[in-house]
């Protein structure tokens, strides 16, 4: 059996490395976290590069091809608006899937957080009379967890958090592979009729029309730019989001003690196929393994961290939704569609 090794490249942020809640070093770097990012980089201009980040990055071919004959121009320009459109729309439905996906997920690791109350140490809150009662009690009118069965409890939610981890996978490899479903080709180039197919049967056909604009301004390439540009800030999102996932399922405690989840664990059957196809993993050594786990001797200690990584991942830090939106809003108005 073949054996692959390799390293998933851990996201190196400052909100998730924490130290004791006042420290001088906590202080300054949820500070830092907290800063604006830089502005936006620009949209692309009418007369931009016929080469694409797609093409930069060895993905598509090295340049653009030589314009077909007007004959060929126009009947590939209303099957190259056709196709973007479709990709288009597609890439803002995943947009929607990857929101909900991911708020779903966030839900279940705060009900697995909530759910370690009754093995936490209260402190001088133990001397309030019923404290932990009422605690778990109203969580449980709330529907976050259930107390009564803690192992069945537990289990249910690490479930539901990988669940929810594994359809956010899903949602970045199709956006991954709608971005690179955005040329037209010409198929059949000795059939008397021209016809279009969406892989190249011809190594001098790149698909693109010669570099002609598409709609008004924008060639092929202009619209693959941004969907990179979109498709690389959720690729970093859900690096950082695995960090988050291993880190939670790796919480344990004296009721109900776990496995360990290693950095290189395969979360789910298939999940490393998977974060190949999206380029979230690299070759490396196998003795670059990276271990993440928690004890239940530092249950309370913890805590706080737990609840910086619920905050982490609601903030979506590598998500910069106001670009996003320009991103459709944009290409909406050249296709002259909504894509909202």
């Amino acid at each position: 059996m073949e054996t692959r090794t390799l390293l998933l490249t851990r996201p190196n942020l400052p909100v998730i490395k924490i130290a004791p809640p006042g420290s001088p070093w906590m202080e300054e770097n949820m500070a830092a976290s907290t800063t604006h990012p830089s502005s936006s980089p620009p949209l692309p201009s009418p007369e931009g590069s016929t080469k694409s980040k797609h093409q930069q990055n060895g993905t598509e071919s090295p340049s653009a091809s030589t314009p077909p004959p007007p004959s060929v121009t126009r009947l590939w320009r209303p099957v190259a608006q056709r196709n973007l459109r479709n990709q288009w729309s597609k890439l803002a439905s995943y947009n929607q899937e990857w929101s909900s996906s991911s708020l779903s997920a966030r839900s279940h690791a705060t009900s697995l957080v909530n759910s370690y109350m009754n093995a936490m140490e209260l402190g001088v809150l133990s001397d309030m009379p019923d404290i932990r009662k009422k605690a778990c009690w109203k969580l449980f009118k709330q529907q976050v967890i259930v107390f009564q069965i803690l192992c069945h409890s537990w289990d249910l939610h690490r479930r539901k958090l990988l669940s929810s981890y594994k359809d956010m996978v899903a949602v970045l490899v199709h956006m991954v592979n709608t971005s690179r479903s955005m040329r037209s080709f010409i198929k059949g180039t000795s059939s008397p009729l021209v016809q279009f197919s969406s892989f190249s049967e011809d190594k001098n056909d790149n698909g693109d029309g010669g570099g002609i604009p598409v709609y008004t301004f924008w060639s092929i390439s202009s619209f693959e730019d941004l969907a990179y540009e979109l498709v690389q800030m959720f690729r970093l999102e859900l690096n950082l989001k695995r960090l988050l996932v291993v880190e939670l399922l790796s919480i344990s405690s004296d009721e109900v003690p776990i496995n360990r989840v290693c950095w290189l664990d395969e979360l789910y059957t298939g999940e490393f196929d998977d974060l190949f196809r999206v380029k979230v993993v690299e070759n490396m050594l196998k003795d670059q393994l990276l271990q993440c786990s928690l004890s239940s001797k530092y249950l309370n200690y913890y805590l706080f961290e737990w609840q910086v990584y619920l905050t982490t991942w609601l903030a979506e830090v590598n998500i910069d939704t106001y670009r996003v939106d320009e991103i459709f809003a944009t290409v909406g108005e050249e296709m002259h569609v909504s894509l909202t």
